[in-house]
């Protein structure tokens, strides 16, 4: 009776660490995924560049509801903003119609199907216009390549 006790025990002990595992693994990779991965909300354009240096200056003053994603490891960047009309900033081209890198960084507020409808290059970042919401993301490795490219300070 008591070896029975002891082997049940044993069992639902078992069974717990492994549905603790089973529950913290997702979670902890999840963690470590996006450990380095910083977004933040701004009110206006002119906000978001004032308190980060990394947010694209061609990026209109004027915009609202600006969101910014970014990895602290790396160039990935992902910029969500309301602009003013349905145009693009003048500083984007439009032509030759880029061929988008795949969009690295995930937040639920950026659209998954994204580079399939990069319609515009902005400085370093891919970008098209849904109606009068601006989405944009840069690329490590473009800006890696651009990084390289600078002269030595």
């Amino acid at each position: 009776m008591i070896r029975r006790s002891a082997v049940l025990i044993t069992a639902a002990v078992l069974s717990a660490v492994g549905l603790a595992i089973v529950v913290a693994l997702p979670a902890a990779a999840d963690w470590y995924g996006n450990r380095h991965q910083e977004t933040h909300a701004y009110a206006t354009g002119a906000e978001a560049k004032s308190a980060r240096a990394s947010v694209p200056r061609w990026l209109a003053d004027e915009a609202e509801s600006v969101r910014y994603s970014i990895r602290t490891t790396g160039g990935d960047r992902l910029l969500k903003a309301t602009l003013p009309d349905e145009r693009l900033p003048a500083e984007c081209t439009t032509e030759p119609r880029p061929k988008a890198q795949e969009v690295a960084l995930k937040e639920d507020w950026f659209p998954k199907d994204a580079r399939g409808k990069a319609a515009a290059r902005c400085g370093l970042y891919y970008a098209y216009m849904d109606g009068t919401t601006l989405y944009a993301w840069q690329d490590n490795d473009d800006w890696l390549r651009a990084e390289r490219a600078e002269p030595a300070r």
